[in-house]
């Protein structure tokens, strides 16, 4: 089953990247051809694979350029063919106006190109949107007139929709015979096509047809076709299914199969809460333990099979219903009972007969009127020989039946002007319908424009922002460090000081060029990455060549300051950017020696948890107060004074954070004051993707 699944789905993928492929190459071609009727026709083949797969908005994109280059051409081949695929999409969209309005034009389109196919396939079309709306007896006289055209040239997909469309049409007007002929043959062209979901829906509404013309075993044996079809996973569909099933072995007093089917129904149902399901579930169920003589269990069941069909208004189940209710009473011999459900019964099944009788009468008015010759009846007082009498009721026939016509024909009139009359709030919607969309596609382009401008504007602050930052860093922090080391060369130069007393100062002088170069270093990254220029390049590298390099720039100030490091490192890797993880690592170590006192320790280290590459920096220093832990991280410079009153910009930590995030990771820390810190840095070990 495992091999068949795989099977399905390497074929599903090798048929979708075929059909992209194909889209593609139309693509392509469409692209590099002239302004002509070829252009067109690849514009065509390019809509209908776009339609094929329900790329509805795509395909009508190209529909409209290609409607235009038809009209500038003046090609009525392509005309009439983007019109109907133009009419398809909005069909689809549930937009009914402009699609009939769209099949009407492209059917007198290739009526006027002589393309019987063209106007059978609008017709058919046609029929499908009018009877998906309820209109079934417009939609069949639109599908019948498809059907010759169809059959001629043996359209199997064309086919298979209008002998379902007329199969449906059919079964909603009563004309089971109709119906029944027209799922057969539907169903033969969904074999052909493999169309699972259509079969399933023919097996099941024949299997319906078949049970009301008493033809059982047929009822049976497509039932079971549509439990052995992949609709067997179907609640909803199960939850029907099985208990008409079981009603079916219940006309041949097949308990064992009945019991069977009727409780898989059951069960299904009270899982789903499928109330229609439940109403026959029950009803059935009810028939069965009236006939095993179980007629409490029948009763209670029988009961709440009323409830639901009061309340789902199911005349046809609720009937089924009385006729089960008289047939247990009348078995417990409580006959009074017994003929109370025998009167409800009758009273809503003629009530179900004249709603039959008015429905068959109003498809036959709508299917169109008889007129008939009008004659009256002799008088019967008169006789035969008198001709003046004769003349005088012929006279009198002829004033009826001008009467008549002349009620005729006001009827025409009256039937005309309402005609006028809606056609002008046809074209008078679709006129204010036409309008509505370029004032809607205007105001869109508008918004566009607008929050093209707004983001523009944004963007400017945020750089006219970074340059002030900028300038005001380098004119504070990086001016004192340099003013610092210059002031120090001045003095050595000037003979202020002696070579004994500069060479003390040299700690101090070492301490501000590093602050100086620190800087330089945090304010450069700092500026790209709020310039937007940052790309990581990531790669796989070893995190504790890293650390080596790193601990060796900052080995001279630890021994300075008489900090202690302890190594933990591993030999793994991670997938990042190294620069970007050498300045972050760069960064820590950095604050960590800021803030540890003489004697503190500093404590490097990583390891693996969920396939991820964990990296820690630790130090026994002053650590972070709550209100301040709130406060790193954040893109607003916050800094506070080291332990050898060490100074920094405040920015070295927002650069980590958007360094390590740019590289699929995340930072955080957790710390107690006046016991240490620790930074933790997790990036992946391999690409995202994979």
């Amino acid at each position: 089953m495992r091999r068949i699944i795989t099977f399905l789905m390497v074929l599903y993928l090798s048929l979708g990247f075929a059909q992209t492929n194909d889209i593609d190459s139309l693509a392509i071609k469409l692209a590099f051809q002239n302004q002509d009727s070829l252009k067109v026709d690849t514009s065509l083949n390019l809509i209908k694979s776009l339609y094929n797969i329900n790329d509805y908005d795509r395909a009508l994109k190209y529909v409209i350029e290609s409607e235009k280059l038809s009209h500038t051409l003046n090609y009525m081949e392509g005309i009439a063919e983007i019109t109907y695929y133009k009419s398809l999409i909005y069909a689809h969209k549930g937009d009914y106006i402009n699609a009939i309005s769209g099949y009407n034009k492209s059917k007198d389109l290739f009526s006027k190109l002589q393309d019987t196919l063209g106007v059978a396939k609008v017709n058919n079309s046609i029929g499908l949107i009018e009877i998906e709306r309820g209109n079934y007896t417009k939609g069949l006289q639109f599908s019948l007139l498809a059907i010759n055209e169809l059959e001629k040239r043996d359209l199997n997909k064309e086919l298979n929709l209008a002998y379902s469309n007329l199969a449906k049409a059919y079964y909603n007007i009563n004309a089971f015979d109709k119906a029944t002929e027209f799922y057969l043959k539907a169903l033969e062209k969904q074999i052909l096509l493999k169309d699972t979901k259509g079969i399933n829906e023919s097996n099941l509404k024949l299997a319906e047809l078949y049970s009301n013309r008493k033809e059982h075993r047929k009822a049976i044996d497509y039932y079971q076709k549509v439990l052995n079809g992949n609709a067997a996973t179907n609640d909803s569909v199960l939850g029907l299914v099985l208990p008409k099933l079981g009603g079916e072995y219940l006309k041949f007093n097949d308990y064992g199969n009945a019991t069977k089917y009727l409780i898989q129904g059951y069960n299904v149902n009270r899982k789903t809460n499928d109330k229609l399901g439940m109403l026959l579930t029950l009803n059935n169920l009810g028939d069965l333990n009236i006939r095993q003589d179980r007629l409490g269990t029948a009763e209670k069941q029988l009961m709440e099979a009323g409830e639901i069909a009061k309340n789902l208004n199911n005349k046809n189940e609720l009937l089924k219903h009385y006729k089960l209710l008289k047939t247990l009473d009348s078995t417990r011999r409580q006959f009074d009972q017994a003929f109370i459900w025998q009167r409800e019964y009758y009273e809503l099944s003629n009530e179900l007969k004249s709603e039959k009788t008015n429905f068959n009468n109003n498809i036959a008015e709508l299917e169109g009127f008889n007129f008939g010759s009008i004659a009256t009846e002799p008088d019967a007082v008169g006789t035969t020989n008198n001709n003046q009498q004769e003349l005088a009721e012929t006279s009198k026939s002829d004033g009826r039946l001008g009467k008549y016509k002349l009620i005729f024909y006001g009827l025409l009139a009256a039937l005309a002007i309402v005609s006028t009359f809606l056609i002008l709030i046809y074209l008078k919607r679709n006129s204010n319908i036409k309008y509505m969309q370029e004032l809607e596609e205007k105001n869109i382009k508008i918004e566009l424009q607008n929050e093209a401008f707004l983001e523009q504007t944004k963007h400017l602050e945020n750089v006219n922002n970074v340059k002030d930052k900028l300038f005001s860093i380098v004119s504070h922090d990086l001016k004192d460090s340099l003013s610092s080391i210059n002031g120090f060369i001045d003095l050595l130069r000037d003979g202020s000081i002696s070579r004994e007393e500069f060479d003390n100062l040299i700690p101090e002088l070492s301490e501000n060029a590093n602050n100086a170069s620190l800087l330089l270093f945090n304010l450069l990254n700092w500026s790209k990455s709020q310039m937007q220029s940052l790309e990581p390049k990531p790669s796989l590298f070893d995190i504790q060549e890293v650390f080596e390099d790193k601990v060796k720039l900052i080995e001279p100030r630890m021994e300075n300051k008489g900090i202690n490091l302890v190594d933990h490192s591993l030999r793994d890797f991670a997938y990042a950017d190294r620069s970007m993880f050498e300045i972050v690592i760069q960064n820590l170590l950095a604050n960590a020696l800021k803030f540890c006192k003489r004697g503190d320790t500093i404590t490097i280290s990583n390891h693996i948890s969920n396939g991820s590459c964990i990296v820690s920096v630790a130090d026994t220093g002053v650590g972070i107060s709550k209100q301040n832990m709130e406060k790193l991280f954040k893109n607003s410079s916050f800094t506070t004074m080291g332990t050898d009153n060490e100074k920094g910009t405040g920015l070295g930590l927002s650069i980590c954070k958007e360094l390590i995030e740019l590289n699929n990771g995340r930072i955080w820390v957790e710390s107690t004051q006046g016991v240490g810190s620790t930074f933790y840095v997790q990036l992946p070990k391999s690409r995202p993707s994979e």
